[in-house]
């Protein structure tokens, strides 16, 4: 069996092209993370290999000792994501982070002098966050030039209440996807540090984070769940956009209401904070 027949390596390619399929990785764009369980390590293990020439240790600049010892799948940096799929090993890799959590090294993939995605920060560091502070479940990180989401952040502020009662309002069961609300980040420079540990702060308490002008970043337990939450989130700013537009302009009148949603909420055993859409 070769690497790319492992279970996490198919359901990883398979995101990369339905994503790429649906619009919103224009050339390079987006990025994508799954933190390896010890069943995947131990399927790739054969496959892994840490000598050679570009297996060096590339210090973070940081410490991020909850994921130390962890593998972790990631795009490759500059990489389309419509290319993920036609040569894995080129455009996407397994990295290992050292034993204190401060450097990766490329363990698979990244062929020919590539490097995981630029935003490595937001992975490794939304990865340690929710290991830190939540159950851990949560292994993929998703980022997406959605073009909803990014129309939505032109035209509204970015402020979490008003886009939580906008994305929540705008579908019934769009609380059911993303329960936990969303956060959002005004704008900040694409790749940076403080972007990074800004968004790994907010994502422990929200199902997603907006990068207003940017795109959407989620975390999920699984590739399906992710593709789904994004799409949602998606989808909800465009039936938002498309009332906005045919109401001359003006804040839609029949948006989903707080009793109903909370009603929702209740039927399914979800806690909803109405403190996050008021």
């Amino acid at each position: 069996m070769a690497i790319d027949q492992a279970n996490c390596m198919r359901r990883f390619i398979r995101m990369c092209d339905d994503v790429w399929k649906q619009g919103w990785h224009e050339s390079s764009a987006g990025n994508l993370s799954y933190r390896l369980t010890d069943e995947d390590v131990r399927v790739c293990l054969p496959y892994l290999s840490v000598k050679g020439e570009g297996h060096e240790w590339v210090g973070l600049g940081y410490e991020a000792p909850e994921v130390a010892g962890e593998m972790m799948l990631v795009t490759a940096a500059g990489a389309p994501m419509r290319k993920v799929s036609i040569d894995p090993a080129v455009n996407c890799g397994i990295i290992e982070v050292d034993e204190s959590g401060s450097a990766w090294r490329k363990v698979w993939g990244l062929r020919d002098g590539a490097r995981p995605t630029s935003e490595i920060d937001v992975h490794i560091l939304c990865h340690a966050a929710l290991m830190r502070d939540t159950d851990g479940d949560n292994r993929v990180i998703y980022h997406a030039h959605t073009p909803n989401i990014m129309s939505l952040g032109l035209v509204i502020e970015p402020d979490e209440k008003k886009w939580n009662r906008v994305l929540w309002g705008s579908g019934t069961e769009v609380i059911m996807a993303a329960p936990q609300g969303i956060g959002v980040i005004p704008w900040a420079l694409p790749g940076s540090l403080e972007l990074a540990r800004r968004t790994a702060d907010m994502i422990v308490d929200h199902d997603a984070v907006v990068w207003t002008q940017h795109g959407i970043v989620v975390r999920e337990q699984n590739f399906d769940d992710s593709f789904g939450l994004a799409h949602t989130l998606e989808k909800a700013a465009g039936v938002y956009l498309h009332a906005l537009a045919a109401n001359g302009g003006a804040e839609p009148e029949r948006l989903v209401s707080a009793e109903h949603l909370k009603e929702i909420c209740d039927n399914l055993g979800f806690d909803f904070d109405e403190g996050m859409m008021s």
